[in-house]
């Protein structure tokens, strides 16, 4: 397939992360960073969002503000990604003048490396929240989740999307929302609790 022409103002850059979920057990797959674009994908004028590489954000720093242009494809399997196209190349960006009113939230700055959300860890985040208030935040982020029902039949899987939030803990826009629950084999449902956000961002201070 042809790659399709992009480019258009840079609304939010956020990390790109896919959660794999099993029960009560989490892996996080760390693939890039998502771009939330208002502009033209294929000739079509829209709000679009694009996954790209670490290395292509390291390279270009994008952040809120920016105009980007490049080449994208359509996204092969919308249930494991969190973005409509993918594999983006070609890309040039101009940085932006935009500059914040106020201070954050939201933060609008060039995100860190993967590495530093991964040593952060994140809380639950309510979708409405998250639509509402933290869609330009770089500590905001939407996950396609892929959960394992069975594991003695792996083929056997769900997918949706959850919110999550790796900012300051004092975060006066954070709402959590209720308690996440997995379906397993025969019925069974377990129930992230509590404990399981407090424990991901216990390395933290309530202003980191």
């Amino acid at each position: 397939m042809a790659k399709l022409p992009f480019d258009g103002r840079v609304d939010s850059v956020q990390p790109r992360i896919r959660l794999l979920r099993s029960f009560d057990e989490v892996t996080h797959n760390y693939l890039g960073y998502a771009l939330t674009v208002t502009g033209t994908v294929a000739g079509v004028e829209r709000q679009f969002s694009v996954g790209l590489g670490r290395s292509a954000q390291a390279k270009h720093q994008f952040r809120v503000g920016d105009y980007v242009c490049g080449e994208c494809l359509p996204v092969e399997r919308p249930e494991l990604e969190a973005v409509e196209f993918y594999k983006a190349s070609k890309l040039w960006n101009t940085e932006g003048d935009w500059q914040q009113e106020q201070g954050p939230p939201p933060w609008c700055e060039v995100p860190p490396p993967l590495e530093t959300y991964r040593e952060r860890g994140h809380r639950r985040l309510t979708a409405v929240t998250y639509k509402k208030r933290c869609v330009a935040c770089m500590w905001g982020c939407r996950m396609a989740v892929e959960i394992t029902v069975d594991h003695w039949n792996p083929g056997r899987k769900e997918y949706r999307y959850e919110t999550f939030c790796y900012g300051p803990l004092s975060c006066p826009w954070y709402a959590a929302g209720p308690n996440r629950k997995v379906p397993g084999c025969q019925g069974m449902v377990y129930t992230e609790d509590d404990w399981v956000d407090e424990q991901n961002t216990e390395g933290r201070d309530e202003d980191e």
